[in-house]
């Protein structure tokens, strides 16, 4: 069984993706980083994908749905990360309404860092295959005042990221996939 974490590798033209989306790609290899340091193995496998494509319409999406579209069942939630690293509020999240309050449960471990929020539907070209198929999906809200600023944008470069909003989205990353990896059982669907 797999909770799969993940951002895309590939930025537009113009830019160098360091936002859009190389700040989703850190934050979910930092959260398997994390939950490797900190010595937790969770009962479900942690799976990060770092998408190519998405920006020329989600070739490696497909691909990838492709490819493992058998194992569909085994697949507990898909989370993306792509509208920036901004200061973080929640998730968007996509499922039926046992696995929202589930999830809503999980996020009130984040009272600390003020991250509880929980909103309709999860966005990312990159997960869309799987939760038409009816997998759970989350995605990373934030603040996007200024993502229009830099997005798609020679602007978009490493002087955009914010190291301590980047470190609060890996926090929510990380809290959100192991607590769902280590549960008795999946979400339901």
């Amino acid at each position: 069984q797999i909770v799969l974490v993940s951002g895309h590798l590939d930025s537009w033209d113009v830019g160098q993706g360091a936002m859009d989306d190389g700040g989703g790609a850190f934050i979910s290899w930092e959260a398997l980083s994390l939950i490797k340091d900190l010595g937790l193995r969770p009962k479900r496998t942690l799976r990060l994908v770092l998408w190519t494509a998405e920006e020329q319409g989600g070739i490696g999406a497909k691909q990838y749905y492709q490819l493992h579209k058998e194992n569909i069942s085994n697949f507990d939630i898909v989370m993306e990360s792509d509208e920036g690293t901004f200061k973080p509020s929640g998730l968007g999240f996509t499922g039926n309404a046992k696995a929202r309050d589930i999830v809503k449960e999980i996020m009130t471990l984040l009272q600390p860092i003020n991250v509880t929020d929980v909103y309709d539907d999860a966005d990312g070209t990159d997960i869309d295959y799987w939760m038409r198929d009816g997998v759970p999906g989350a995605s990373l809200r934030d603040d996007l005042s200024k993502y229009f600023w830099f997005h798609h944008s020679q602007g978009d470069t490493m002087t955009v990221q914010d190291p301590s909003q980047m470190n609060l989205c890996a926090a929510v990353w990380t809290v959100v996939s192991y607590v769902i990896a280590d549960m008795e059982e999946m979400l339901p669907r």
